[in-house]
């Protein structure tokens, strides 16, 4: 109960301001239907269930016009404000609380920009006690540049959205056909210096690429629990496994983390874990690492969010023991959530791989874009692209010149698309397409491949 109090008392102050937000929100005008404007009336005297007596039958199938919007919109602060009655039996309030959310989720569907709307939708989530959803809209509210009185009160429920943070978990499931699962090169001749001249030769079985059908699965889980004001103590893990026809292809990991987070103030956070993670390759176990990583992430202003990483781990294999050694990373990532609809992303990173053989030894740079928009009908649309170098140190021979050591450059393009309207059990189904393409110096080590994935994104 104190944290439903706590949500009337911010709504409160958040409704008291919510008119500066746009001049195109969804408002309580005058409506040309009396029973309309007679449930805003109770609505404003907090007499909900009655309100709700009155719109329910009234609730359009269609949203084709702005009254029938604003009736659709009354409907939700209705069942919202009786979720949150005192007077209305527990056993009803999350019923009430699910009619708001699914009130707020059609009307942003079709209109994805309205910024009010989703400041509730955002309210009941915070009620439901579904706190990533919260903050996801409440972040995107903030992109909208609302007055300064409504996001100072936003930031006081992403404030306590962060203190009571316990739990957390995510899954996920894609189908991911692929044209080159194998990452085979179409060449078929090669080209070896041979005491000064160059001969050519035909390879007598090239590696084809195959193609194949593919089902991933990932999931993973954290508990943080309190060891100060500000500082918790994170322990967790996470699972992948990737599975074609047969089980050559097939890869598995398993990992896990413990170590404390920092909170110093509302706009920066620290992390330092240790971790250890365990692959499997075609079935057979195939290598162990131990490290660690420090995790900061800073919020620069209302849109702008910076995270950055460095971890580094020993890795040993099973049976390709020349590959063992330590790896090294380091990473920065910027988030800019430009308006309520409109979000990029920028990433950069610097990795290192010292083996044991010196030929696989090697240094590795990335830069990837991307951006994602919703658009009205509740399409959203998405690109990404990166970019990675890999210089690596020992003598490549025969697949480059004598002497030469290997260089790739891979690049990576992939679009995505959703309809936020049609949801299963409240996901999305996303379609993803990326092409990759690697170009090396060393013979028989490009490639290229086209990937396609199927899925999830949660909207409700």
């Amino acid at each position: 109960m104190h944290s439903v109090k706590v949500a009337c008392t911010l709504a409160f102050l958040l409704l008291s301001m919510a008119a500066p937000l746009d001049a195109q929100e969804a408002r309580s005008r005058p409506s040309s239907d009396s029973q309309v404007n007679n449930a805003r009336t109770l609505i404003d005297g907090g007499n909900f269930g009655e309100a709700l007596s009155i719109l329910r039958p009234l609730a359009p199938e269609d949203l084709e016009d702005e009254e029938q919007v604003g009736v659709l919109f009354l409907f939700g602060l209705a069942a919202l404000g009786a979720g949150q009655d005192p007077e209305t039996p527990e056993s009803e309030r999350k019923e009430y609380v699910d009619e708001a959310i699914g009130a707020f989720h059609r009307i942003l569907v079709v209109r994805p920009e309205l910024v009010r709307v989703r400041l509730e939708l955002a309210r009941a989530f915070y009620i439901k006690g579904d706190d990533r959803l919260s903050r996801r809209n409440f972040e995107r509210v903030l992109a909208g540049d609302p007055h300064p009185t409504v996001a100072a009160n936003i930031r006081r429920f992403l404030a306590i959205i962060r203190q009571r943070r316990r739990w957390s978990g995510y899954f996920g499931a894609t189908l991911a056909p692929d044209t080159n699962i194998n990452t085979s090169s179409d060449e078929q001749v090669i080209y070896i210096d041979a005491l000064g001249a160059v001969r050519q030769f035909t390879l007598d079985d090239p590696q084809e690429s195959r193609s194949g059908l593919g089902v991933a699965l990932w999931g993973g889980g954290e508990y943080e629990h309190p060891l100060r004001s500000n500082v918790r103590l994170r322990a967790g893990g996470s699972i992948s496994r990737t599975e074609y026809e047969g089980r050559e292809f097939d890869q598995m990991s398993l990992s896990a983390h413990l170590g404390p987070r920092w909170l110093l103030g509302d706009r920066t956070e620290i992390s330092l874990v240790g971790s250890a993670s365990r692959s499997w390759s075609g079935g057979e176990p195939q290598s162990h690492a131990l490290g660690g990583r420090l995790e900061v992430a800073r919020l620069l202003s209302r849109k702008l969010l910076v995270r950055t990483q460095v971890s580094y781990h020993e890795r040993e294999y099973d049976e390709a023991t020349h590959l063992n050694g330590p790896r090294s990373s380091i990473s920065l990532r910027g988030l800019w959530q430009a308006t309520p609809t409109l979000r990029f992303d920028a990433s950069a990173g610097l990795n290192r791989e010292q083996t044991e053989t010196a030929r696989e030894r090697n240094e590795g740079q990335s830069l990837g874009l991307g951006a994602s928009i919703d658009l009205p009908r509740g399409f959203t649309v998405g690109v990404n692209g990166e970019l990675r170098w890999t210089e690596y140190e020992g003598n490549w021979s025969p697949f480059t010149s004598p002497g030469e050591s290997r260089s790739d450059r891979t690049q990576s393009l992939s679009f995505s698309l959703y309809n936020r309207g049609f949801t299963v059990k409240g996901f999305s189904p996303k379609l993803v397409v990326t092409r990759e393409m690697r170009e090396s110096n060393a013979q028989l080590h490009d490639y290229r491949r086209t990937r396609g994935e199927l899925q999830f994104v949660r909207q409700l």
